[in-house]
């Protein structure tokens, strides 16, 4: 396999392992070649007839620490343009750059000039070009230079710069057969502090030499994503009782425009064959929702999570450019040959879920609605064909976790990086794309190095013209490796896509296109068989890229956001109308886990809190109103509580219940269930019955009806004052009064009955007391009175024992409060 690099504006560097890891180990016979090199290179130095070799790195790929500039190597020297990009027999080669004086003396009689590539052989495999990309100081390999053409510099002073162009013809530069080839220009001269004759600078690139040939071409398909982090708010602006929509800000009236990003991207891409397409279905939904002229932005620095107003939202101003944008797209993807991929509604970050949500029980829920409402929106925004059940995790890093989520999601296929499914070292060419990853799941891996060529920084036209050198040179080798082994790449490109590299691949697709590879849609590729030999083992998550993690959204924020569902279906069933806000807040809460805040991580906190805090107030409209305290008059009487509705829908489902929090002492009715019309208040009332005097906390809490009943809102707490105990009760206690003291009086009379008489039993002693002199005798009738035995229903207990009522008078507790 071939030793990738990445390329920059800033020269040549050799490539490092995948982010978070060491780079792969080279082969033992690749370690054996580099010491030969190296030794090859240190006797070089030795030599007096030797050119000078630790020469400045002017260009090719990112600079090494050998492309540093010294006071002996001061000549930057860059390559910013080649034509034709491919060699063809009889023809010139036109390359021009920029030689740069960053050394401290002025360069004297300086000129750069053509390198003929060395023996007239091309390179024959992909590590070359990885050696060549990453070479630093000049070596024989490099070739000779030419005497002609030349371009003699002018004196440069310290810091200034020359652009040269050269001419070369194919013929001159020697090349034998068809492949590719190193091209390069260097720069000779002397400086003010050294007359000597000396090389001062190199610059690389590749050239491809293609006369022809019957290799079999490579499948090659190349994602073309159309993401955006997410605008739309779950807030709606209410004109002429309709519900408008509202976005956070309006950067898309400018990127749906001519010369904004996403109308380039759709206006290159129609131009490209064979073209997979990848699409948010939630940047479909947000221009459509532009389209509506009177679609709303929030003003810089509004609360987010506050309902939109008049005083708080502006006009927007994309619906003609929205419109066009998306007419534009709708042509482009119909295009034969083309594919569409439907990202789950919002692009979710599966990374971030495996690894720090995958216990929440909303985040599967999520991802399941997310499938199904990308693929009925891409459908029915775009009115074609899609294809919904694939995975594109986080930059295309995978391990087990994700996998396994990703499986649970429905997705049969991923889109894989090549450094999370590396290929063995034993592999001497690249094989096809697809691959078994097992658990009944496929990836289609993209190749490492092609994908990670633009990655970065394209902005700068030498960045541009040596990656796209690299890539017409890595596609052409990968399809000669083995000329009649067809196999399939993928091609990868950051899910921001930029212009400049989107027209820099669209350069080198339509020049490798019917040469050495066939661009295909994403369904061809997968068609193809797997190579039996290719890489097919998951990496666990330990060897995740630490860079990637590190950027995830935490598990508090997936928390949140899972709160978020919570809430929502508790709101869902008290609402007549809930689908005002169903769509609304769900799609909000899917947008809460966006990709797209990888590089957004505030904006997305911002988007978390708006959407928690509108939900909130929506909650909130339904609520009973706080009271201090209500006065009943009495032991029975009726509580008077009003529940509140400032919805703009009646509300049901719902019940308020009153808890005494002394039940003892205030016993409250049973719970009503009610309905509130739109923005009125209903007045409840509960019957009471107070034991006593004195204050009791009561709390008023609403709840949803039906089944798995769930607190609705905040409870609210207040007194209820006991002021006095009506006459009825009264009455009871003073009739218990007088049957216990009839009872007092006829229990004495009986005493004084029996004084004197003799117990039937004359061991008994006699502890009553004889009858006062004087008592009056009892009546003949008091004979014939039941005697106080307590069977004729009078109390076991003395009053000074029980209450008249039987109810503990005495204990002390009792508390007041909660």
């Amino acid at each position: 396999m071939s030793e990738p690099a990445r390329h920059s504006d800033q020269g040549a560097r050799r490539r490092p392992g995948r982010a978070g890891h060491p780079a792969p180990r080279p082969s033992r016979g690749r370690r054996a070649a580099r010491r030969l090199a190296v030794a090859l290179a240190a006797a070089l130095t030795l030599l007096p007839s030797a050119p000078a070799v630790a020469l400045t790195t002017g260009g090719g790929t990112r600079p090494t620490e050998a492309g540093t500039t010294t006071a002996e190597y001061p000549v930057v020297t860059t390559i910013e343009a080649v034509a034709p990009l491919v060699a063809s027999p009889g023809g010139n080669v036109a390359i021009s750059g920029h030689v740069t004086n960053t050394g401290k003396s002025a360069l004297k009689a300086a000129h750069a000039a053509v390198r003929k590539p060395n023996s007239g052989k091309p390179l024959q495999r992909r590590s070359e070009l990885g050696n060549v990309a990453g070479r630093g100081p000049l070596l024989n390999t490099d070739g000779i230079e030419l005497d002609s053409p030349q371009y003699a510099l002018p004196e440069l002073a310290p810091g200034q710069s020359q652009a040269y162009t050269l001419s070369v013809a194919v013929n001159d530069l020697g090349l034998s057969e068809s492949g590719v080839y190193e091209l390069a220009v260097s720069v000779t001269g002397s400086t003010a502090d050294s007359s000597r004759e000396r090389p001062l600078g190199i610059a690389r690139t590749f050239l491809p030499f293609n006369p022809g040939g019957d290799a079999q071409p490579t499948k090659v398909t190349t994602l073309w994503p159309l993401v955006h982090a997410p605008v739309l708010v779950a807030q709606t602006f209410s004109d002429n009782d309709q519900a408008v929509p509202v976005l956070r800000n309006d950067d898309l009236a400018a990127e749906f425009a001519p010369g904004g990003r996403l109308y380039e991207l759709v206006d290159t891409g129609s131009k490209l064959p064979g073209l997979t397409w990848v699409v948010d279905p939630d940047l479909l939904d947000t221009a459509f929702a532009m389209t509506n002229k009177q679609y709303r932005v929030q003003k810089p620095g509004s609360p987010a999570g506050k309902p939109a107003r008049e005083d708080n939202t502006v006009a927007g101003t994309g619906t003609a450019a929205a419109t066009a944008w998306l007419e534009k797209l709708r042509a482009a993807v119909a295009k034969s040959g083309s594919q569409v991929l439907s990202l789950p509604y919002a692009d979710p970050d599966l990374a971030s879920i495996a690894h720090n949500g995958a216990d929440l029980p909303g985040m599967g829920t999520a991802l399941n609605k997310a499938a199904t409402a990308g693929r009925l929106t891409v459908e029915g925004r775009l009115s074609v064909d899609t294809r919904s059940d694939v995975a594109w995790p986080y930059q295309g890093y995978l391990d087990q976790q994700i996998a396994g989520i990703s499986q649970q999601a429905g997705n049969g296929l991923l889109l894989v990086n090549g450094a999370s499914v590396p290929e063995p070292d034993a592999l001497t060419y690249t094989p096809t794309a697809v691959r078994p990853i097992g658990t009944g799941q496929s990836a289609v891996v993209a190749d490492e190095t092609v994908s990670g060529l633009i990655q970065g920084d394209l902005s700068n036209p030498q960045a541009q013209t040596l990656t796209t050198q690299r890539l017409l040179a890595e596609t052409y080798a990968i399809t000669h490796e083995q000329p009649q082994n067809q196999r399939g790449l993928l091609i990868m490109p950051p899910r921001e896509l930029s212009v400049t590299t989107a027209k820099l691949l669209a350069n080198v697709l339509q020049t490798a296109t019917d040469k050495w590879i066939t661009p295909v849609k994403l369904d061809v590729l997968t068609q193809s068989a797997p190579d039996p030999k290719a890489g097919t083992g998951v990496p666990a998550p330990t060897d995740y890229p630490t860079q990637a993690r590190a950027s995830e959204l935490s598990a508090a924020d997936l928390s949140a956001t899972d709160g978020i569902q919570r809430d929502l279906d508790v709101l869902m069933r008290v609402l007549t109308l809930p689908q005002r806000v169903r769509g609304p807040f769900s799609a909000a809460m899917v947008r809460s886990l966006s990709t797209q805040w990888r590089g957004e991580a505030p904006t997305g906190v911002a988007y978390r809190t708006g959407v928690t805090g509108y939900l909130k107030d929506l909650r909130n409209a339904v609520r009973v109103p706080q009271k201090t305290s209500v006065t009943l008059a009495g032991n029975t009487g009726q509580l008077q509580v009003s529940v509140r509705n400032d919805l703009t829908q009646t509300v049901t489902n719902l019940k308020l219940v009153l808890t005494s929090t002394q039940p003892n002492r205030l016993k409250v009715g049973q719970p009503e269930e009610l309905v509130l019309p739109a923005a009125q208040s209903v007045t409840l009332r509960y019957q009471a019955e107070a034991q006593n005097n004195g204050p009791v906390y009561v709390w008023a809490q609403l709840w949803t009806t039906g089944p798995n009943p769930q607190p609705y809102g905040d409870a609210q707490r207040f007194t209820v004052e006991v002021t006095s105990v009506t006459n009825g009760v009264l009455y009871v206690f003073a009739g218990a009064g007088v049957l216990l003291l009839l009872a007092a009086l006829r229990f004495v009379r009986q005493r004084k009955r029996r004084a004197g008489r003799p117990h039937e039993d004359g061991d008994q002693p006699v502890d009553d007391a004889p009858a006062a002199a004087g008592a009056e005798e009892p009546s003949p009738e008091d004979d014939d009175a039941p005697e106080e035995d307590g069977t004729d229903g009078s109390p076991d207990r003395t009053p000074d024992e029980d209450g008249a009522d039987g109810r503990d008078r005495t204990s002390g507790d009792e508390k007041v409060g909660p």
